[in-house]
């Protein structure tokens, strides 16, 4: 057995580096060779792994050495983002790993190509689907480092780039860059990825050309995906027939206070009506397989569901909501535990942070629940960043919640950082904002809250907590 270890620009390569020599007495126990991605190492142990390939034959792997190896078979151990608690091990097996390599051709991408995948490596976009998709289908790869907003378009001028992959907020972040005579000087025909909002989808392609943007979803370790072959804004693709019957799957009703599917006096799921929201299952079969967590029976046992609609049926729960149109497009709506109640209603987290990022001040927005004493379910609150030269505008921003949010929605706080705190594919991450709630004796940025009495946001005192505690200042 081996461990392969690529650097990651999430951590310093010491840091990782010395996370492996913790435990690397025990790994030698155990059989374990460790390979890093780099030319040199001198910690015993360890190996380089450029060397080993640069000292690799020419001639093909002799047959014997993947005679046990089958389509089933562990081909890597993917980990999940880590956006809804720690990162999982998927176990991703050689026919799952060789359909991911094969979807950029399905989207269109030839042997003419030349992609640039500036995505981690240890996660399913960049190493299967943009390093993988090109060797699939013998394009040019171009390998970035790390992602950069100020240099990706140069980037792709100097490589003569057409295809580019994103996934979470890189594409608002290009769209964030100042505009320059030569954002539409480039050879980029196709984007492929997913988590791409519908306003920046509409402000990506009036400032850079006609990207053929290919949104899709898919789960790491999920057992379905859809792509928007369409090119409908904000939509993650279509309901089809034949795809459903392949692999069959259904939107159904989810309590949001129980964190669970509804079932009917029978015990079975609901499907819901079209146009409303939720809990994507698919049926897990011998075509759509889940392995599941990689020593981790608990956790594959937890994303199952059983007597789904029938006595002995098996689903895969998403832990994603989602809805369909009057034209069967299916849009990403948030995950379980994103979305909350509150006042009796379902509030997307999803919809208000598109909200807050059209008023003029705003650049990014992070939304979440907090649980308020003495209010039942959780009270939406806002992380948010400003856009260079900009100042929080309390009437404004008031003004704009009102205009095009439900009262039920709109933001109660509204926090002011630098910077918001993402994985390292982009995702924001909510767990400690949530911890932290709206306490100003814990936090030390700008907090405001929502204000009827003066039609604003007003600064969130120590005084004004306490009397929102008390009961004295409704929310």
């Amino acid at each position: 057995a081996c461990i392969f270890v690529p650097f990651s620009r999430c951590l310093l390569s010491c840091e990782l580096q010395d996370a492996v020599e913790e435990v690397l007495p025990a790994l030698r126990e155990q059989g374990i060779s460790v390979y890093i991605l780099t030319d040199h190492v001198t910690t015993e142990g360890l190996e380089s792994l450029t060397d080993k390939i640069a000292q690799a034959a020419d001639e093909p792997i002799p047959a014997d050495l993947r005679a046990n190896s089958t389509l089933s078979s562990p081909a890597v151990y993917i980990y999940t983002s880590g956006t809804t608690g720690l990162p999982k091990a998927a176990v991703i097996a050689q026919l799952r790993l060789w359909a991911m390599a094969n979807f950029p051709s399905i989207c269109g991408v030839t042997s003419d190509d030349v992609v640039y995948v500036c995505l981690p490596l240890y996660h399913s976009a960049g190493f299967a689907i943009g390093f993988g998709g090109a060797i699939e289908r013998g394009a040019t790869v171009v390998v970035k480092s790390k992602f950069s907003s100020s240099q990706f378009w140069d980037d792709c001028r100097k490589y003569n780039v057409t295809v580019i992959q994103y996934i979470g907020e890189t594409m608002r972040y290009l769209c964030n860059t100042p505009k320059r005579v030569s954002d539409q000087v480039h050879n980029v025909r196709m984007a492929i990825g997913n988590g791409i909002r519908p306003e920046v989808w509409r402000t990506f392609i009036r400032r850079f050309g006609n990207v053929d943007i290919k949104e899709f979803y898919g789960a790491t370790e999920g057992t379905l995906g859809f792509l928007n072959y369409a090119g409908k804004i904000g939509a993650v693709g279509r309901v089809n027939y034949f795809h459903k019957k392949i692999y069959p799957y259904a939107l159904v009703k989810f309590d949001q206070e129980q964190e669970e599917p509804v079932r009917n006096a029978d015990g079975f799921c609901i499907e819901v009506a079209q146009g409303e929201t939720g809990l994507l299952v698919s049926k897990i079969t011998q075509k759509a397989r889940f392995a599941g967590y990689a020593r981790d029976p608990k956790q594959t046992e937890k994303k199952k569901l059983y007597n789904v609609f029938e006595k002995g049926d098996v689903y895969f729960n998403s832990g994603d909501l989602f809805r369909t149109d009057h034209e069967n497009f299916i849009y990403f709506q948030d995950r379980v535990g994103d979305t909350f109640r509150w006042k009796g209603e379902n509030v997307s987290t999803n919809e208000v942070s598109d909200i807050l990022t059209m008023a003029a001040s705003i650049e990014e927005a992070n939304v979440y629940g907090v649980t308020v004493q003495g209010y039942e379910g959780r009270t939406g609150m806002a992380t948010i960043t400003l856009k260079k030269d900009h100042q929080f505008e309390p009437d404004a921003i008031f003004n704009h919640m009102t205009t095009y949010l439900p009262s039920y929605a709109r933001p109660r706080f509204i926090r002011i950082q630098d910077c918001l705190a993402v994985t390292c594919t982009f995702k924001q991450l909510k767990g400690k904002l949530v911890e932290e709630g709206f306490n100003p004796a814990v936090i030390t940025d700008p907090l405001f809250v929502l204000d009827e009495t003066v039609k604003s946001y007003s600064p969130l005192t120590r005084d004004a907590y306490q009397s929102i505690l008390d009961g004295h200042f409704r929310l």
